[in-house]
């Protein structure tokens, strides 16, 4: 396989078109990430799969929940590796700014062929001024039909000041390739300027691009830490944009959000392949999912009168609204479980809390209880924070406490969530 850098505009056509059936992004990543700290460690976070299905490139949520890249292998061996590099930061620039998830445009399954077509071009417009090596024929502010347009502005302002009609880019040729990997000779490489492939964006439910919207947070988040632990820092991301992606991932969550999203996120776990189930992305190739029961969550209560009536109230009156997602499990704790305390939830059940132990608070007498009985899901602790950090679990944990207690930790959660429930919710 070729990996000598920037050689492939001197390749022959017999050379490109081996390289274009054996290239393999995964094995270049690291090579062209390496002063990209904050890409390189967001690249980590998704996966990549080469496809001829789209022509060039595009980012995606998976019925899962996850993020996935797939790049068209002929695409990436013609260009060069500074193409390369701007092609994957283009990518992860519409992850970013939650494009895939759709935080920041309406549904793209309501909109018209044109109205997405707008979007698509704003979108890119944004991204692509931060880019200088894009290869020929992308939408960029102040060039080609967009030569009026300033740089360095936001989708939204792109998509207000777009002149009407206009479609923008010089792609669109009528190639004499073999397919997508083959490489072709059109007029233009994109649609519209479209230096990637958009489709897919709504082709997932609310539910999964919710859990996958949180996930980006986190990835985000996990991507800033490493970054700044390095000399190179974030790269060649802009102060302003990382400024934006920063407070966009700060805001206070709202934690009622963030317990449905939980809860989502362990029932997508209860789901196994099966034939008898259309597969909507991919029709006849893959088996599609089915649901096979309902996930089962642990709700852990810590019995320090931190943990007041109030709170608890609150947080019952939320799972309502999940019943037909989880069975939940009310599990007591001090430093330890006493498994005939436990209880299961019932919807609609509100009860006040009984203070059935008195000891101090141990974490890892709830956490050791899930990991040992399995069958959970996912673990949720109602808290005070105020106990050392306890061991590992096996299932995805969160922890939930007041306003006061998450500014105090007594441990550092991460990468688990800790979630505050404001005090006006617990009035």
């Amino acid at each position: 396989m070729t990996t000598a850098t920037d050689m492939t505009p001197d390749m022959t056509d017999e050379e490109l078109a081996a390289q274009a059936r054996t290239f393999n992004l995964n094995v270049h990543m690291h090579r062209l990430l390496l002063d990209e700290p904050f890409f390189a460690a967001l690249s980590r976070r998704m996966d990549k799969r080469p496809t001829t299905a789209v022509a060039t490139a595009g980012v995606r949520v998976t019925e899962e929940g996850k993020l996935e890249m797939v790049y068209n292998r002929g695409f990436f061996a013609k260009m060069t590796d500074a193409e390369r590099r701007d092609v994957l930061k283009h990518e992860f620039y519409h992850i970013i700014l939650q494009h895939v998830t759709g935080g920041r445009f309406s549904s793209f399954r309501d909109m018209t062929p044109e109205q997405r077509r707008r979007h698509n071009i704003a979108m890119d417009l944004a991204i692509n001024c931060h880019l200088p090596n894009l290869p020929e024929g992308g939408c960029v502010p102040g060039q080609g039909p967009f030569k009026d347009l300033p740089p360095f502005k936001s989708a939204e302002w792109y998509l207000k000041n777009l002149p009407e009609g206009e479609g923008g880019g010089e792609g669109g040729g009528e190639g004499e390739g073999e397919g997508p990997d083959g490489g072709g000779s059109g007029n233009g490489p994109f649609e519209d300027g479209i230096i990637d492939d958009h489709s897919g964006w709504d082709n997932v439910d609310e539910q999964t691009k919710q859990i996958a919207e949180e996930r980006v947070k986190d990835f985000i988040r996990e991507a800033a830490d490493e970054a700044n632990k390095t000399s190179r820092g974030w790269g060649s991301v802009p102060a302003d944009t990382k400024k934006e992606i920063m407070a966009a991932i700060s805001n206070k969550v709202d934690w009622k959000s963030v317990l449905r999203y939980f809860v989502k996120q362990s029932q997508k776990a209860n789901k196994r392949s099966t034939v008898r189930k259309i597969n909507k992305r991919y029709p006849y190739m893959h088996p599609g999912k089915k649901a096979t029961r309902r996930a089962k969550v642990a709700i852990a209560i810590d019995q320090s009168g931190s943990v007041s009536d109030q709170m608890l109230a609150a947080f019952f009156a939320e799972l309502n609204g999940l019943a037909k997602l989880a069975e939940f499990t009310v599990i007591p704790f001090d430093t330890r479980v006493d498994p005939e305390k436990n209880w299961i939830w019932k919807k609609g059940e509100n009860r006040k809390r009984e203070r059935t132990m008195y000891g101090g608070t141990c974490f890892n007498a709830p956490t050791k209880f899930v990991n040992e009985k399995g069958g959970f899901d996912g673990l949720i602790v109602l808290t005070d924070m105020e106990a050392p950090k306890p061991v590992a679990c096996k299932v995805q944990r969160m922890w939930m406490t007041t306003e006061y207690h998450a500014n105090r930790p007594y441990f550092d959660p991460r990468p688990e969530r800790l979630v505050s429930i404001p005090e006006k919710d617990m009035q």
